[in-house]
């Protein structure tokens, strides 16, 4: 990336360039509200699930057909 390319900023989409002080934000309350996202869990890195286990499981459940059954379950 060339020194005078422009970007937008991730939180309100204004142009940026790489000498702007908050880069790759236009300004610290972009930068906050970005941050705010990732410690509320706003933002999320997902991971493949790789435990064959895990996977079997899941296969399992998505192939056994809803019981309207599961639902009503008796809570008294």
């Amino acid at each position: 990336m060339s020194a005078n390319t422009a970007l937008r900023c991730p939180t309100c989409n204004t142009l940026v360039t790489r000498q702007d002080e908050y880069f790759p934000f236009c300004s610290d309350r972009c930068r906050l509200i970005d941050l705010g996202k990732w410690a509320s869990g706003g933002y999320r890195i997902s991971s493949p699930i790789l435990d064959p286990e895990v996977l079997e499981g899941l296969n399992e459940e998505s192939r056994r057909p809803k019981n309207d059954d599961d639902d009503d379950r008796d809570t008294h």
